[in-house]
């Protein structure tokens, strides 16, 4: 597995999402969704979907810009990287923690039903 193979793995990210991410981490400068589909060669309602996920999962950051003259627009970046890797630490001890309780729930729900079965006639 690659290293962005956690990004899939840890949320549930798609090829193009990954793409959009790299595509941010490349850029010298925060970049409109316009400028993210064209670096991904995709349709702009596509790269917005893909731009969407990565928000939610924290893995970039929006920031709105203002005209001088009225109106704004948003253009996007990528997170520290140590914060992504923070995060995903996060959930996989809260993985680790939760699968620890349901293994222990298992041995203790199956091993009373153990004691409790009469035994076998041979």
């Amino acid at each position: 597995m690659e290293c962005e193979g956690l990004l899939a793995c840890f949320h549930g990210l798609k090829e193009l999402d990954k793409e959009c991410f790299r595509a941010l981490v490349d850029a010298e400068e925060p970049l409109t969704v316009d400028e993210i589909a064209e670096a991904v060669d995709r349709e702009r309602s596509t790269a917005y979907r893909a731009v969407q996920r990565l928000l939610q999962t924290g893995f970039i950051k929006k920031e709105q810009v203002n005209y001088e003259r009225g109106g704004y627009y948003h253009v996007y970046s990528r997170t520290d990287p140590s914060q992504i890797t923070d995060d995903m630490q996060r959930l996989l001890n809260d993985w680790y923690a939760k699968m620890g309780q349901l293994i222990q729930e298992f041995e203790n729900k199956y091993e009373q039903s153990d004691t409790s079965a009469p035994a076998a006639e041979s």
